[in-house]
């Protein structure tokens, strides 16, 4: 009987995979991309006869364009590689180049988003009370704070605790008792999102709070959960009573509306707890599964006043991308003070408008230190602005270091990266790399005293690219916590000397060096 029905199941099977596979979400949207790339070449094939006019213009175009992108007030490494992916491929460089700056769907939501921003301006008010005492204790932090609340709208507080958790395995027990306590309404905002053992166990917790009748909204980026998750999931999870949303889902249609990938972390509770850092949902960011060595991640754990700025943050994704957005009061009334005397400002920062405040606010840091500033970050891929902050600095005689990946996930990447080794290591930068594995933390220390931890890595995607969300703090009694794990991590690394970099492939550095080329488009 056993055999048989072996055999029978076998046999389903046997019929049915090749109509899975046919007919799966991923073969569909590769077929789809095929056919328009196929429309492309047909178009192009037909129009042959024309191709001393089609090319004649196309140069002429070409030409005004490279004049449009030098007067451009932008990032001159965005320039560069556009001007140079132009004149490599005078056609398709000018026609990538239309097609990206031409959609009319980006701008759509562009102009929506920024409608978001300015209905939650009413709800972000500066304490002026704190934002005095601030500026009789530092000014320096208080312009940055003042820049802070001009560009991007977010207060800085006091009334609050932060705790820091130096591994994500560490935060886990605090992060599922934390929901388990929820008795309003819970927040998840993630880029990554994989059944495991990390990801199952909280989908109970939500399961379990909305039968309860605790309001869940769980928003997830639809670019790196695509090959993760089912496509009906969306379905499934709101079946649970958890109103779920897909940021940007990947649809058969040609667009770079991939690039603009929701890239932040936020969890909250009630009002009253917020989570944030490196911290993805999935098995390798707690090491229950080892992909790349060690996963080293850090978090933090906010209470107090400072949580409304995670409650605003979360609700500007959910509402911009909802026809029927959600009311901001329901959700502020329950947060309340937490008696403390450090200052906190969490902060969001996205693509749509023309401020980098995660770049900003990580050159404040090195522009402001007196002593160190300490880096963790998984990607180094920096425009000339970014790298001479970092070589001034050290050539200043402050402590300038960077801890870079041992075990890297992204090896091109990784060899983008090396090739701003050298400046840095002539200008007095020391660079190690984490030996166990791969650090995926991203977080600024400076003097014992200014910290930022989130989700915004040293590379044109989270500094020009993702939404992204960080916390800044000053005076801060974790910061010291923050500071301690980073000499423990040091322990764990290899430094980077100018002899070291000579034993390195020759051809991995010349790869490295080609690609930077198109660092700022990749």
């Amino acid at each position: 009987m056993k055999s048989s029905q072996v055999k029978s199941n076998f046999i389903s099977v046997l019929f049915t995979l090749p109509f899975k596979v046919l007919f799966s979400r991923f073969t569909l949207a590769f077929l789809s991309l095929g056919i328009q790339v196929a429309f492309i070449v047909f178009c192009y094939i037909f129009l042959n006869h024309y191709l001393i006019w089609i090319f004649g213009g196309t140069a002429l175009l070409g030409f005004a364009l490279i004049i449009w992108i030098i007067n451009r007030t932008t990032n001159p490494s965005f320039q560069i590689s556009w001007i140079i992916l132009i004149l490599l491929f005078p056609t398709l460089g000018v026609y990538i180049y239309l097609f990206v700056k031409l959609q009319i769907g980006v701008q759509a939501f562009a102009k929506r988003y920024q409608q978001i921003r300015k209905e939650q301006i009413f709800y972000l008010n500066q304490d002026s009370n704190v934002l005095a005492k601030l500026k009789k204790e530092n000014a320096l932090i208080s312009n940055y704070v003042t820049y802070m609340n001009e560009v991007s709208g977010y207060p800085i507080y006091q009334n609050s605790k932060v705790h820091y958790y130096p591994f994500g395995e560490e935060m886990l027990d605090d992060f599922l008792n934390d929901l388990r306590q929820a008795k309003e309404y819970i927040f998840l905002e993630y880029f990554i999102v994989a059944k495991g053992e990390f990801w199952n166990s909280i989908l109970e917790i939500l399961k379990e709070k909305a039968s309860q009748g605790v309001s869940v909204y769980f928003m997830y980026d639809g670019t790196c959960s695509f090959l993760l998750l089912p496509r009906d999931y969306p379905n499934m999870l709101e079946s649970f009573g958890i109103h779920t949303k897909v940021f940007n889902p990947v649809v058969p249609i040609i667009s770079t509306h991939y690039n603009n990938r929701d890239h932040r972390k936020i969890m909250v509770v009630d009002g009253e707890i917020a989570y944030t850092g490196g911290l993805n949902l999935a098995d390798e960011y707690i090491n229950r599964i080892s992909r790349f060595g060690v996963w080293k991640d850090t978090a933090i754990r906010v209470t107090g006043e400072a949580v409304r700025s995670f409650v605003l943050l979360f609700l500007e994704n959910w509402n911009a991308t909802d026809r029927f957005p959600v009311s901001y009061k329901p959700f502020l009334n329950s947060i309340e003070s937490v008696k403390s005397s450090s200052f906190v400002l969490p902060f969001g920062d996205n693509p749509l408008d023309s401020y980098a405040v995660g770049e900003f606010s990580y050159m404040h840091m090195l522009q402001t230190a007196q002593k160190y500033v300490h880096i963790i970050t998984p990607y180094l891929i920096i425009d000339y602005h970014m790298l001479e902050t970092l070589c001034n600095t050290a050539r200043s005689g402050i402590d300038v270091k960077i801890i870079m990946p041992g075990i890297p996930d992204k090896k091109m990447i990784y060899l983008i990266g090396r090739t701003y080794y050298k400046a840095l290591l002539e200008a007095g930068v020391k660079i190690y790399e984490y030996t166990p594995g791969f650090p995926h933390a991203k977080m600024f220390l400076s003097d014992d005293a200014q910290a930022i931890i989130g989700t915004i890595n040293l590379d044109f995607r989270s500094l020009y690219l993702h939404f992204e969300n960080g916390v800044y703090l000053y005076q801060d009694k974790e910061i010291l916590e923050m500071e301690k794990d980073y000499q423990k991590t040091l322990l764990d690394c290899c430094p980077v000397t100018l002899a070291s970099l000579k034993k390195f492939p020759v051809w991995k550095t010349i790869l490295g060096k080609i690609l930077r080329v198109f660092a700022p488009l990749l």
